[in-house]
């Protein structure tokens, strides 16, 4: 029997303690309850899993205090790229976008990869002409500015080490130090027939390089689904969770080691990504609404929501 569940992420890092705001806390809170809702309620009249994370992501994209969509970090030329993936684990199709800069809702636009084209990735400028002829909102790049990325930006250049997610003095009010943190966004669902779905979105990191990009939109390695085993939305240090094929080796431990969700999660976040000198996390559900929620840093904003309970957030370890 299938418990239906939504859970999200909004990034994982380190803390921040010095410079905590109470009331940028109060508003990361209510922002990770109320994307967590809008996931439940979809799951409660019946929706599907890919209908819940899709919205779920694009409501994460919409929020400023996460690194996707609105509020994505700065490349070191001064621009937005941004990446989003999404995968249905009921026949395990999947869609995928990157290095976009002027599509409102990347993750909208990967669903439309998966349900209208024959092919799994777009990139760039041919991703933006699919999703524009599909019908998918345009903006200016200035759109997903804020001055807050702005200023990140403009720490890390002054970096003498040239440093672009670990600087050691914590500047701003975020309860997860934002120089420190790894800004990704995603969600994974099951929903009342045991389907399995996940997606995931970033503006990638502060100070990248235009054309760099990272695990998010990678099937295998930043999403995955697969009702058979699990699906998996993963945020941490993307080059790290490309060469261990992170997301997909959660679902396969399961397949062929016959590991428990918990464990299979653990083992890639706790053994698999620090061997590589990574760090991050992930959240993971199977198809009877078992979640893991496992990472290896001091924090990650993270929510859980099953229909008919209330959600669950959390940032701290």
């Amino acid at each position: 029997m299938s418990r239906p569940v939504i859970v999200i992420h909004g990034g994982a890092g380190a803390l921040a303690r010095q410079a905590m705001s109470a009331e940028k806390e109060r508003r990361y809170n209510q922002a990770l309850t109320g994307i967590v809702e809008q996931g439940q309620a979809i799951l409660a009249a019946g929706g599907s899993a890919l209908d819940a994370v899709t919205e779920a992501v694009r409501l994460l994209e919409e929020c400023p205090l996460f690194n996707a969509g609105k509020g994505a970090v700065f490349t070191h030329q001064g621009g937005h790229e941004l990446d989003a993936s999404i995968m249905d684990g009921s026949m395990r199709q999947a869609g995928a976008v990157c290095g976009v800069t002027r599509i409102r809702n990347p993750i909208l636009a990967a669903r439309a990869v998966m349900e209208h084209s024959a092919h799994v990735m777009f990139t760039g400028a041919g991703a933006e002409a699919f999703a524009f002829g599909r019908g998918l909102e345009q903006v200016d790049p200035a759109f997903f500015s804020t001055a807050e990325r702005y200023e990140q930006l403009q720490r890390a250049l002054a970096d003498a080490a040239g440093a672009i997610l670990d600087h050691d003095v914590p500047t701003a009010e975020d309860p997860i130090d934002p120089d420190r943190k790894f800004g990704t966004v995603g969600a994974v669902a099951c929903d009342r027939h045991g389907h399995l779905a996940a997606a995931t979105s970033t503006g990638g990191m502060t100070n990248k390089q235009t054309g760099r990009v990272g695990d998010s939109p990678i099937i295998g390695a930043g999403c995955y689904a697969d009702d058979a085993t699990a699906a998996i939305s993963c945020t941490g240090s993307g080059e790290v969770f490309i060469r261990t094929v992170a997301a997909y080796d959660v679902a396969a431990q399961i397949a062929y080691g016959g590991l428990s969700l918990q464990a299979a999660a653990d083992r890639v976040v706790f053994d698999k990504i620090l061997a590589l000198g990574g760090s991050g996390g992930l959240i993971a559900v199977d198809a009877t609404g078992n979640v893991a929620l496992p990472f290896n840093g001091e924090g990650m904003y993270r929510g859980v929501g099953y229909v008919g309970g209330r959600p669950e957030i959390g940032i701290y370890r």
